[in-house]
């Protein structure tokens, strides 16, 4: 079977890589001559909504998905009027814009922040009235790693800021004093059948996620978390992975957002659990069985950002793994990561410390 795939960052390389022992081939749209799966499946080179390429990429392949949000979600749409493409356009439209997010969640009873429609500065002062202080403006579309957003702790602050997020549609969303966050990476076919992966703890650093580890084990925040992304799940007909990222507050799981897609947090799955998101998102959108979710040990992801550091070193730790995206250098952009496995959560965090201290020591030398 051909897969085609548009987006070809990490993602779809690592998506790739997890078909090929299954005997899947893939073809790729995206615009970067360079992209990181064109290293290892043919690409064809163009914008992610360019009709010609789309027909290109719709007679060669037998099923279509995507690797990140940011398509068009028009473009899902021709394709679905053609062939079949996994997930779907509502999914995909849904989930880039925060406020079509925010009101599917509130109408499927799931816990969110208090929020409201930002579409002018003026619009700011009853924003405020719904949310209260401390606050959060976000553009509703196109924002990821903390950008596009300004924290708003008093009223002083709500001056200029529409125009910090270049006064573009935002919402205005309550500021939560969250314990944690944690996500939870599911996958459903085209029967309706659902299996869910252990939730994971995820830490980031400048808005931009550093650590995940899992499982983050809860029986009553899993069971909580399941509950509330089924019926999700089933309202968009969801074919494929999917993610929804949560707070954690007094024993509640808070939304904060969902991906349609697979999961930088999920990337501990890959040697960490019983078959990979990558794999079981292939599967999904194939018609193939669903494989386990369970987790073989203590596991954990930490992205290297900015710059890689040295393959050796990493490697040196055992049960350490070291993924290159093949991508180039360059500030707060997601270049590689490393995943482990250990028996213990306390042997798992002296790997994790071990793996920052090669990174930070590589940070400082360079600099």
């Amino acid at each position: 079977m051909i897969i085609g795939i548009i987006g070809g960052g990490q993602l779809a390389k690592m998506m790739i890589l997890a078909g090929y022992p299954m005997g899947q081939e893939f073809i790729v749209l995206d615009p970067a001559p360079d992209a990181a799966a064109g290293r290892v499946a043919k690409q064809i080179v163009g914008a992610y909504d360019d009709p010609d390429k789309l027909r290109e990429l719709i007679a060669l392949a037998d099923v279509i998905t995507f690797d990140f949000e940011n398509v068009p979600a028009d473009a899902i749409q021709v394709i679905a009027e053609q062939t079949r493409v996994f997930p779907g356009a509502k999914a995909l439209a849904t989930a880039q814009d925060r406020l079509s997010e925010k009101q599917l969640f509130k109408q499927l009873n799931i816990p969110v922040p208090a929020f409201h429609c930002v579409d002018s500065a003026a619009d700011l002062e009853d924003a405020i009235e719904t949310t209260g202080l401390p606050a959060v403006l976000k553009t509703r579309r196109l924002g990821y790693d903390g950008k596009g957003q300004k924290v708003l702790r008093n009223r002083e602050d709500l001056n200029g800021a529409f125009e910090a997020i270049g006064m573009q549609a935002a919402i205005a969303e309550q500021w939560i004093e969250f314990e944690r966050e944690v996500s939870l990476i599911a996958v459903r076919d085209q029967h309706g059948n659902i299996a869910f992966y252990p939730l994971v703890h995820n830490m980031h650093e400048h808005g931009i996620l550093r650590i995940s580890k899992a499982p983050y084990d809860n029986p009553e925040l899993q069971a909580q978390a399941q509950q509330l992304v089924t019926p999700l799940l089933e309202k968009l007909d969801y074919v494929g992975v999917h993610a929804t990222e949560f707070f954690v507050k007094e024993g509640q799981l808070i939304a904060n957002e969902m991906a349609p897609r697979v999961h930088n947090t999920g990337h501990w799955t890959i040697e960490g659990a019983g078959v990979s998101q990558f794999e079981n998102h292939l599967r999904a959108i194939t018609g193939l069985p669903l494989g386990t979710t369970e987790a073989h040990s203590h596991a954990a992801m930490i992205n290297f950002i900015s710059e890689l550091p040295p393959v050796e070193k990493i490697l040196s730790i055992p049960g350490c793994h070291y993924h290159d995206y093949g991508k180039k250098p360059r500030p707060n952009r997601k270049v590689g990561h490393a995943t482990l496995r250990a028996s213990s959560e306390s042997k798992l965090q002296s790997k994790i410390d071990a793996i920052m201290e090669i990174v930070d020591s590589t940070k400082s030398s360079r600099s």
